[in-house]
């Protein structure tokens, strides 16, 4: 039997969910972290705001309902978990095994300047376009030495991967985030999710803008705004942050080659496409797009990095690259580098859990002022790209913002099939857009383990570059919708762009 005071309280949990409300605690998180550049505590302050709002201000209630959402979220991405410290452990054995300082010494015999190793990282990032948590860690990896062979800061590295893996994946037909997509479809709609995903791919404004705003980046050799400042702050030497300097432990003790770091890559990307594939049922005779549409992701990760690491044990221990002790050292390693990552990450979901549909709601919330306030045909593609940025934005998650946004638009433009597809689009566009820029996004905190930078400084130094193609998306999408033609919004979209960039570059860059 509830007593009045605890009836109470629920009633003032329940009046807070679904309002303006809800978006308190990832605003707080977000200004706290980027005032004090504490992200742990930061997150762990936005979420027990969110908490303590929906337990009806009761202190012990708070705290239940924080650990556990956490639980649960910690629980629902295990295999995310388990992938992360799957591919630490292979990193740990590529790094002892001496296969990543050959490379590094042949890179740095190969590639002759800073601009030749950020293309070839670039390059790297588009073609792993399977799945963004794997481009970030994988493409961090193998660039790193590269990068620092160069003196590339950090935080430029962590630009250049975060930048070729959400924008690229969400392009790429035959990638995690088409399925996400495809599955974000009311199931009653009638409507194929593929062949609309298919659809938005050319419309999708942020991915293409990104991709071309960071060859220009790279081909003029300049930087502009915080990106600028932090490169001028470093003075052209590589400063590594104090959560990733590496110790003795990780020194190299094998006698590897390239081909030793080569291999395990192919049977890693190799292996987790399998993986996903799997999950999807391609041995159950499902085709190939069918399977990705229908795949569990993080499973065939995690299957994936398990095999290639079953590969490397085989392919270092009969050839005594490294021993039987110091392999199995590489598990205790390779969990220790992606420490950092894993906290981020548990508190991250645990916030999006806060103001997510069980709790605060805060997709509910945005998608009723959404709705009540769509009136106007030819303004619902700019209005669906800044309500997209501005929910993935707060929650850190754009695969949550199609599951809000696309069902909303299907309601409203179902019977227009030319301005369904703009809108699903800008959708798409500006969940990307928000998760990328977003200091609460999985894949903005894996870009900076990736890295291995820290995270407010990839974040603070990415927010103009990002903007810059934000504005730019703005105009596109507003042209798109006042000429029916997603195709003359592109035009315009890039030409903003290029004189905003053009701008920037001639009067506000630094070499």
């Amino acid at each position: 039997m509830k007593t009045e005071s605890a009836g109470k309280t629920e009633r003032i949990g329940v009046f807070m969910a679904e309002t303006v409300w809800s978006l308190l605690p990832p605003v707080i998180t977000i200004i706290l972290a980027l005032a004090t550049k504490e992200v742990y505590m930061s997150l762990a302050i936005g979420i027990f705001i969110g908490a303590f709002m929906f337990a009806g201000f009761s202190f012990l209630g708070a705290i239940d309902t924080m650990f556990a959402i956490m639980s649960d979220k910690i629980g629902s991405n295990v295999y995310i978990l388990v992938f992360l410290v799957l591919l630490g452990i292979m990193v740990a054995a590529i790094q002892k095994s001496g296969a990543s300082q050959a490379y590094g010494d042949y890179a740095a015999r190969t590639i002759k300047g800073k601009r030749s190793a950020l293309f070839v990282t670039m390059i790297l990032g588009i073609l792993i376009f399977i799945d963004d948590y794997f481009n970030c860690l994988t493409v961090g990896t193998v660039m790193r030495p590269v990068t620092d062979r160069f003196n590339i800061t950090r935080a430029k590295l962590a630009y250049i991967i975060d930048a070729t893996a959400a924008p690229v994946c969400i392009i790429a037909p035959v990638s995690s985030w088409a399925a996400a997509v495809t599955s974000s479809l009311p199931e009653n709609s009638g409507i194929d999710g593929f062949a609309l995903f298919l659809q938005t791919i050319p419309l999708n404004l942020y991915a293409w803008l990104t991709i071309i705003f960071m060859i220009i980046i790279i081909w003029s050799g300049k930087d502009f705004s915080r990106m600028a400042d932090f490169e001028k702050e470093s003075g052209g030497t590589l400063v590594i942050p104090a959560e990733y300097a590496e110790d003795d432990s990780m020194a190299p003790v094998g006698n590897g080659r390239i081909i030793d770091l080569i291999l395990p890559l192919i049977v890693l990307i190799g292996g987790c496409i399998f993986g996903m594939l799997y999950t999807g049922g391609i041995l159950e005779g499902k085709g190939v797009a069918e399977a990705f549409a229908n795949c569990e992701s993080a499973r065939g990760l995690v299957i994936g990095s398990f095999m290639t690491l079953i590969f490397t044990f085989i392919l270092y221990i009969p050839r005594k690259i490294l021993n039987m002790t110091t392999f199995c050292s590489c598990f205790v390693e390779g969990f220790k580098q992606m420490t950092s990552a894993i906290m981020i990450l548990s508190l991250a979901w645990t916030l999006s859990g806060v103001v997510g549909e069980d709790y605060l709601n805060i997709g509910s919330y945005v998608g009723s002022v959404v709705s009540d306030n769509a009136t106007i045909a030819v303004m619902l593609p700019a209005v669906f790209f800044l309500v997209a940025i501005g929910l993935a934005f707060a929650t850190g998650t754009s695969w949550g913002t199609f599951g809000i946004l696309i069902p909303i638009v299907l309601a409203i433009v179902a019977n227009d099939n030319n301005l369904m597809v703009m809108t699903v689009a800008a959708v798409l566009a500006g969940a990307v857009g928000g998760d990328h820029v977003s200091p609460i996004s999985d894949t903005t905190i894996l870009a900076s383990a990736g890295a291995q930078c820290h995270h407010i400084d990839h974040v603070s130094t990415q927010i103009p570059y990002v903007a810059v193609v934000v504005v730019s998306c703005v105009f596109g999408y507003l042209v798109s919708g006042l000429t029916g033609n997603g195709y003359i919004g592109d035009v315009v979209g890039l030409a903003v762009m290029l004189v905003i960039l053009g701008y920037f570059l001639k009067f506000k860059a630094a070499k």
